[in-house]
């Protein structure tokens, strides 16, 4: 899966967690630019990445990701193994 792959599956989760058609990600977005993106949800959004995308993350890869580009980079490492 290419980088810009990666990218169009995010920002359909994430439409899809959040309901929100319009939301579009960059590689500098945090959970400060995505309205109602508190703990709760994060939580909502790590999953559906992992279940849609087939990668699992532990605590500490999840805690270390603050930007959407951090997380594409997580993501690309898990599909390259």
């Amino acid at each position: 899966m290419t980088t810009e792959q990666i990218y169009a599956e995010l920002t359909r989760i994430l439409r899809e967690v959040f309901q929100n058609e319009d939301l579009v990600i960059t590689p500098t977005t945090t959970a400060d630019d995505v309205k109602g993106w508190d703990s709760v949800m994060h939580v909502n959004v790590m999953l559906a990445i992992e279940m849609e995308l087939h990668v699992v993350f532990n605590t500490s890869e999840i805690d270390e990701m603050r930007t959407v580009g951090e997380l594409v980079d997580a993501i690309e490492r898990k599909l390259a193994k």
